[in-house]
């Protein structure tokens, strides 16, 4: 009897190969700065409930470059996610018909992103004028 040994497909780089999934790779890996934000916010929320002096450290400690700099590539990396996020809604959600029509992939998109930037505005007025 002979022993045949299962074929094994290499799974190294098998997402370099095509661009769709190279942009599916970094859009899904952009999570992590997402999670890595909200890890930042419930420190907040923690320093926020050990009271005034904690809630002023780390307040302070948003302030210093390196925050700065760390909040600047969280901005980016959660923009390219948001768009990347509305990008591949209309092909998961199901068709769109208004007035007898299918709304375009365009419309789609620019929809979710101009929701997205109105709460955003939104969220921010509220915060600055609670401020």
């Amino acid at each position: 009897m002979s022993k045949r040994r299962p074929y094994v497909r290499p799974m190294d780089g098998w997402w370099k190969k095509n661009p769709y999934f190279v942009e599916y790779m970094i859009h899904e890996s952009t999570a992590l700065f997402v999670a890595g934000y909200a890890f930042t916010l419930l420190v907040g929320l923690i320093r926020l409930g050990q009271g005034e002096a904690a809630w002023n450290g780390w307040l302070e400690a948003l302030r210093s470059p390196v925050s700065l700099i760390f909040h600047l590539i969280f901005l980016v990396a959660i923009l390219y996610h948001a768009y990347t996020w509305f990008k591949i809604m209309p092909i998961t959600m199901p068709p769109i018909i208004v007035g007898g029509k299918k709304l375009g992939p365009g419309v789609i998109t620019g929809s979710g992103l101009l929701a997205a930037g109105v709460a955003s505005l939104a969220l921010l007025g509220l915060v600055w004028l609670g401020g």
